[in-house]
């Protein structure tokens, strides 16, 4: 691992705390006040989006300085490492290669000497076979009925990427199949996708690269008992189940067949995977060719990010205007706020890309880092936010930095519904910016006593991103977007952003006191005094536990 300068002592770094007290208490209503032009020179028009970062705390000469930050944390290397196959996730010695899952050009990537384009088409080209039985009715249930329900089991990345993309291009999908998604290991989660269906009629797709994964094994193991109890055989499970796996010999023992299996590799990290053949479940709710134009934005906004100057770069400088309110304001979380109701789960699916990647405190160099990392991510769609937190973002005491996503054209060609909506957008980022003085106040003629109350303070940030429609390339321009931002300040932040182990300890104590919850009521635990009341206070009050 290549030590490096601890990121608070390089010049770039100091030139930056320098400017930042010479700006900080400058005012947007200024920055527009002094520079006419400044809402075309603070934007860029690129891969079908618009992306307008002037309502921002900065100038000219801060984006020149952080730009010279990136320079220094060597970005334009460190992204062709990432292109070029080699194994930048230190931790777990691998590549990093969700863009060849969506790479479009023709051309091979290379990884450790073999090309790995062969593989990625081979397993587009069976999802489509299967996608295409499904969506013709042509995959038979073992009763012979044609399956129509479709329900994905996985967690994290196995589940988040499908859930929000089939709900953002639920439009393109075909409505008479029934497509529903898994993750919790609550058993409501399966029991309510079930309630309601034919067994005969219902395929599973298990999304576990390992078929390990307790959650998911454990729904998929209850899915299995509710097929085969209905049709009294094991054989049934072939014509059910579908597997996302790289663990044959499990998939077969659970007794799918492993010409329903489709693989996926070490290199394709849980949260980037929507593009491999995790997003099954999508491709067959909007069909093939859908699929592809998805990939094809994806792999638009991958050129653009490989090959664009930073100055010019969608996800660079969404990335620097991010370090420059984490690490100098002290923001330390961001909200995601499309508006557009079929994006709804869009900031859930950037929670898990953004806070499992760079949630770090170890630089890849194995010292622990003495500066603030990855915010806390959050949002919901507008206008339901404004009238739920957005209080807080006008007038409460923090600085939430923004990103509000809007589209010129409805998808269902409601203008009038679609005019209010974007009319709020653009009104919300105006006022976050310009805020309402105590003077303008007064002059509409609000009791004095009143005035503090209905002040404004603005000069809170945004990014506004809008585009002409919600597509599936643009879905995946934005995805792809986020992803590369994410990357990005990973670097700057000199972290492993592809690896997760803060997840493992929580799994590892779980599987000891899922043992000794089972265990007798009066069996002794070596926890601490709060651990051990709350597993005696379940196991007391246990119906099953108490019949034993």
């Amino acid at each position: 691992m290549t030590k490096r300068e601890y990121l608070t002592e390089t010049a770039e770094w100091k030139l930056l705390e320098e400017h930042f007290k010479k700006i900080e208490s400058t005012h947007m209503r200024d920055l527009f006040r002094n520079d006419p032009e400044r809402g075309r020179k603070f934007r860029v028009d690129n891969c079908g989006l618009i992306f307008d970062y002037s309502k921002n705390r900065v100038i000219e000469e801060t984006m020149d300085l952080l730009l010279k930050l990136a320079e220094k944390c060597s970005l334009k290397e460190e992204i062709e490492k990432m292109f070029n196959g080699e194994r930048i996730n230190g931790t777990e010695n691998r590549a990093v290669l969700h863009v060849a899952l969506r790479n479009r050009s023709g051309k091979p990537v290379m990884c450790d000497g073999a090309d790995v384009m062969p593989g990625i088409l081979n397993v587009i080209a069976r999802m489509k076979n299967i996608s295409d039985r499904i969506r013709k009715s042509e995959w038979k249930g073992f009763s012979g009925k044609s399956v129509k329900n479709i329900i994905n089991i996985g967690i994290g990345g196995s589940d988040l990427g499908p859930v929000m993309a089939c709900e953002a291009l639920k439009y393109y999908s075909n409505r008479d199949l029934n497509v529903r998604f898994v993750s919790n290991i609550d058993s409501t989660h399966i029991r309510e996708a079930i309630i309601d269906l034919n067994p005969e009629e219902t395929l599973f797709i298990v999304a576990s690269k390992t078929f390990t994964t307790m959650e998911t094994m454990t729904n998929a193991l209850t899915a299995k008992k509710w097929v085969t109890d209905f049709f009294g055989s094991e054989k049934a499970v072939a014509n059910h189940f579908i597997a996302l796996s790289t663990n044959k010999n499990d998939v077969e023992k659970f007794g799918i067949d492993t010409e329903n299996m489709l693989e996926f590799w070490d290199w394709v990290g849980g949260r980037y995977s929507l593009t491999s053949a995790i997003g099954l479940s999508v491709m067959i709710s909007i069909g093939y060719d859908n699929f592809i134009r998805f990939l094809d934005g994806f792999h638009e906004m991958d050129n653009h990010f490989r090959d664009t100057p930073f100055d010019k770069n969608i996800p660079v400088i969404m990335a620097l205007l991010g370090v420059w309110y984490n690490n100098f304001f002290g923001c330390e979380t961001y909200a995601i706020l499309p508006y557009e109701q079929y994006m709804h789960r869009f900031a859930a699916y950037f929670q898990q890309g953004d806070m499992e990647s760079n949630g770090k405190s170890i630089t890849r160099d194995g010292r622990r880092v003495n500066y603030s990392t990855g915010p806390v991510i959050w949002g919901e769609p507008g206008t339901n936010g404004q009238h739920a937190f957005y209080q807080l973002l006008h007038q409460g005491t923090k600085i939430i930095p923004a990103d509000l996503i809007g589209f010129v054209n409805p998808l269902h060609g409601d203008r009038d519904h679609h005019n209010k909506l974007i009319a709020n957008m653009i009104a919300q980022a105006e006022a976050f910016a310009f805020g309402k003085t105590s003077e303008e106040v007064v002059k509409e003629g609000v009791d004095e006593k009143l005035v503090p109350y209905k002040t404004f303070e603005g000069n809170r940030p945004t990014n506004v991103i809008m585009s002409e429609r919600l597509t599936p390339e643009i879905l995946g321009n934005l995805i792809a977007a986020y992803e590369h931002k994410i990357f990005v300040q990973g670097i700057i932040w000199d972290i492993f952003s592809f690896d997760q182990w803060g997840v493992e300890l929580g799994k590892v104590l779980a599987g000891k006191i899922l043992k000794e919850l089972e265990a007798g009521e009066n069996e002794e635990t070596d926890h601490d005094s709060s651990t051990s009341e709350l597993i005696k206070y379940y196991r007391s009050r246990c119906v099953e536990q108490k019949n034993k």
